[in-house]
């Protein structure tokens, strides 16, 4: 069934709507598409908020179901704790744009059936940066092992941008994939296209209910284009500044150029989801990498080349000062594979990077500590789930676990023409397209089955362009 008939369907199955709401949604339109649900939302930032509420309510619901279990089975605590600590530490820091949008999401969804309130939203958006940052510094208050070490261990994501000569056009090329753990992942599909009334025009990859692309992939009417790759290790957390999802929001909707998206991503900086952001402006050709720590900062761009991300720090002081085993040099790990990975592929293109060059990298499954073809953890393309892990030695690092269901759980890629048309290919599921079978891998791994009806099946799907 098309999405679009779904939501129509809403008011048929006595989902009554007063005559305001119903304007409202007339200004937007919601389809699905090989596995994605494709947005537009428009208007006022209650609007816009409404807009997406009322047409993701039932992705909401089941979404907040998977995290309501998987938080109490990954942190020994309930999903609603982190909502209260997110509603102590940053409801007064959202701004009046966006807790206008957040209360309109919670509105929608409530029209639609499906009954939230501001908190519920508010800690939705904060889940990531809750339980990844404010939570391991906070975690020893709790729990009976004072000798716990802090740590981060979540590695997500893998991405590029080149411009110049390393491009066939000489025109900026920007790709990204997400990693995350499959029941995370699979809420990936949503492809926003946001007009608020203030700032720019915004078309991003999010999740249910999120104000900000969460997943970090967006393009701008300012002809930009903006991703990132998580730093691995990272510890570092203030309480008193404003949440990673707010800054990113507020950046890619006003930021004109790569200088003000850095100030505005500075403006408040917490180390709340602490990325090395890839940035494209298509107005001058030039890219840059912003890697953001929370004491440090580091700023490189070029006009003439390319950059990565494999959540390696390249920065050494935010490296060795604000992160803890981050892989760098260690083949065996996957920060450090993929970071020669990286290497090994631009400079094997450098010169012909197209858009579809760029979707072939972000597929690739190539094992350089191998040497050869092998679908694991170690790839641009990563496959957390069928790796053994015979050769990680260290049960700390990221995801050191043998087949983990975790990994590349989507690709996106634009060349210049799409960012300045305001799209952007992309594919849900692997970036290589290889399916994942739930009820197979837990017929196969007996161990991870507590996550049955938690984490689904994901079919393989095609590169589509919004």
């Amino acid at each position: 069934m098309d999405k679009q008939q779904g939501c129509q369907q809403k008011q048929a199955q006595n989902v009554k709507l007063t005559v305001e709401q119903e304007g409202i949604l007339s200004k937007s339109s919601c389809k699905e598409e090989a596995g994605w649900l494709h947005l537009t939302c428009k208007g006022s930032p209650y609007e816009v908020g409404f807009q997406h509420g009322y047409h993701v309510a039932e992705e909401l619901a089941d979404a907040i179901r998977v995290y309501t279990y998987m938080t109490m089975q990954s942190f020994g605590v309930e999903y609603t704790y982190f909502v209260e600590q997110a509603v102590k530490l940053h409801k007064d820091k959202l701004g009046e744009e966006y807790t206008q949008e957040i209360q309109g999401i919670a509105d929608g969804s409530t029209a639609a059936g499906y009954p939230l309130g501001f908190d519920d939203v508010l800690g939705w958006n904060d889940w990531m940066e809750i339980s990844g940052y404010w939570w391991p510094l906070n975690v020893q208050n709790y729990d009976n092992a004072p000798e716990r070490v802090p740590t981060h261990k979540s590695s997500h994501c893998s991405a590029f941008v080149a411009t110049g000569s390393a491009t066939k056009d000489g025109k900026p090329v920007i790709g990204h994939e997400s990693f995350d753990e499959f029941w995370s992942g699979q809420y990936f599909n949503i492809y926003n296209d946001i007009t608020p009334d203030k700032g720019h025009r915004v078309v991003m990859q999010t999740m249910p209910g999120c104000i900000s692309s969460m997943t970090d992939y967006n393009v701008t009417d300012a002809g930009l284009a903006v991703t990132e790759t998580t730093l691995a290790g990272f510890m570092g957390y203030d309480n008193s500044g404003v949440p990673e999802y707010v800054r990113a929001r507020r950046a890619v909707q006003y930021a004109d150029d790569i200088d003000s998206f850095v100030e505005i991503m500075q403006d408040g900086n917490n180390g709340g989801y602490a990325n090395a952001w890839l940035i494209t402006d298509t107005n001058t050709g030039e890219v840059a990498r912003f890697e953001q720590g929370l004491k440090y900062q580091n700023l490189e761009r070029t006009r003439d080349g390319y950059f990565f991300g494999c959540n390696a720090v390249f920065d050494p002081r935010i490296r060795n000062l604000e992160c803890i085993d981050n892989g760098f040099n260690d083949p065996r790990q996957q920060t450090g594979a993929r970071r020669q990975r990286w290497m090994e592929l631009l400079n094997k293109y450098n010169g012909q990077i197209t858009r579809e060059i760029g979707q072939r990298m972000l597929e690739d499954t190539y094992d350089v500590y191998l040497g050869y073809e092998n679908p694991s953890s170690r790839c641009i393309c990563s496959h957390y789930d069928v790796d053994p892990q015979y050769f990680a030695d260290d049960p700390k690092a990221v995801w050191n676990v043998p087949f983990y269901p975790a990994g590349s759980c989507d690709g996106k890629c634009a060349d210049t023409e799409d960012i300045k048309n305001l799209r952007f290919w992309h594919r849900i599921g692997r970036a290589d397209g290889a399916e994942f079978d739930a009820d197979a891998f837990f017929e196969e791994h007996p161990l991870w089955a507590w996550q049955k009806g938690y984490t689904k099946s994901r079919p393989s799907q095609p590169w589509i362009l919004g």
